[in-house]
């Protein structure tokens, strides 16, 4: 289950009265810092603008890959754990704007994780620590801590965390 706050608008649909919840200048701003970001190949630059102009929380040593795309309205609600890594492509969301209703939510991501190529991360979900989310997923729910998900809606591949070894493993060491 997702944890979004929900507010509902009368008239037209939520997004086209999208600047009477959040400032235009805002939205500007946000566009034109992850567009830049999208394109930067220097992570630290990359997090250090995040940091600074989005007003998210990056762990250490995290790497967006290249054209990740942030929520441009609510950058703010995003926590990326230390040593994580965000594949090429990849969205993460803290809002949607529906016909009746807009919803906002906090994304949590651990320690550790990996998210792979062109996921998209809905709003309201915590994706724990170690955990792995295989590429062109929709992650629309938490994924538990070690667990690999996968699929469009996500489903759990593995389940806990297994001893990774790094270099290989037993197949190389067997050689």
């Amino acid at each position: 289950m997702r944890r979004t706050e929900r507010f509902p608008v009368e008239g037209s649909n939520s997004l086209w009265q999208v600047y009477r919840t959040v400032s235009f200048w805002k939205v500007l701003r946000n566009a034109l810092v992850i567009h830049i970001a999208r394109y930067t190949p220097f992570l630290g630059l990359k997090n250090w603008m995040y940091r600074t102009f989005l007003g998210m929380e990056v762990g250490e040593k995290t790497a967006f890959g290249m054209m990740a795309m942030i929520d441009v309205m609510f950058p703010e609600r995003i926590r990326v754990g230390r040593d994580c890594i965000i594949g090429y492509n990849t969205t993460l969301l803290a809002h949607e704007y529906l016909i009746d209703e807009y919803r906002l939510g906090d994304v949590v991501i651990g320690d550790q994780v990996m998210i792979g190529a062109n996921t998209t991360v809905l709003p309201g979900v915590v994706i724990g620590d170690r955990a792995v989310v295989g590429a062109g997923s929709v992650v629309n729910r938490d994924v538990p801590p070690g667990a690999f998900v996968a699929g469009n809606p996500i489903r759990v591949i593995r389940q806990g965390e297994e001893k990774r070894e790094r270099g290989g493993g037993e197949r190389e060491r067997n050689t």
